[in-house]
């Protein structure tokens, strides 16, 4: 049976849009909410129970405006919180996680370098994960809060962002790493300068396009999907500066119905 709800997104900022994207192309017919949790920003630096309390709040909010399914575009709500939301709500939920099964099937050198946020790479989840799927790859592991800052400022130019990248990445090429993840799903709006940075003959891997997959594999395993022919309705929320929003929103989506929660 065909379900018009929407499907909610959530990140602590602009760091999901580009999951959000990717499953607007995937399901171009489906309604998507967006809630980007600006104000609570970032959850790299907050405390486990403080990032599963907002998670659980904006779910509550979340199920509210009726959402069939929810994405949670965030690494680090994912492995502090994904599990208690699973148990808690019966709808389904999709996270994100660090591309190691990737990088681990393509490193030469068998080094892995993860970008991401502290509280991320901290995390039992984060580890227990490595152990599971790095398939005897040495992971190297790199803190990058700064990056997150960029993102939000906007900051995606070479110019911009390149000292800081170069300082985050050089570290993981000298222990010999030669495939990079993006740990963090704010750091995909980088990608194409710390590719620059890295250069060509090192692996980048960002996941938003397997996420979308997994949401439509998902939604069609349970028979959510919606069955309206015209192009689905997209709405991005904050909780904070509705006119800086804006201005990111139209950076890097262009132009969407905003909204504050």
């Amino acid at each position: 049976m065909a379900d018009a709800r929407s499907i909610g997104i959530f990140d602590s900022g602009i760091g999901g849009l580009p999951i959000a994207k990717q499953v607007r192309s995937f399901m171009p017919n489906e309604n998507l909410i967006y809630l980007a949790d600006t104000l609570h920003a970032p959850y790299g630096e907050k405390t486990e129970a403080y990032i599963l309390e907002r998670s659980l709040k904006i779910t509550d909010y979340l199920l509210q405006r009726k959402v069939k399914a929810i994405v949670v575009a965030c690494n680090t709500a994912t492995l502090v919180s994904i599990k208690a939301l699973r148990e808690r709500y019966p709808i389904p939920f999709i996270g994100v996680e660090p591309g190691l099964r990737p990088a681990a099937l393509n490193t030469k050198t068998g080094v892995i370098g993860v970008l991401a946020t502290a509280k991320t790479l901290t995390s039992q989840s984060f580890h227990d994960l490595a152990q599971r799927v790095a398939m005897g790859a040495k992971v190297e592991i790199q803190p990058c809060p700064d990056l997150v800052l960029l993102v939000e400022a906007l900051k995606l130019s070479y110019e911009e962002a390149s000292a800081t990248v170069h300082a985050y990445v050089q570290p993981l090429l000298d222990k010999g790493a030669d495939t990079i993840i993006l740990g963090c799903t704010h750091f995909t709006h980088l990608k194409t300068v710390i590719q620059k940075v890295v250069g060509e003959t090192v692996n980048v891997i960002s996941t938003e396009e397997a996420v979308a997959r997994e949401v439509n594999r998902r939604l069609q395993q349970e028979n959510l999907l919606s069955a309206q022919q015209t192009p689905g309705s997209t709405l991005l929320l904050t909780n904070s500066e509705r006119s800086r929003f804006k201005q990111q929103v139209d950076t890097l989506w262009g132009k969407a119905a905003i909204d504050t929660f």
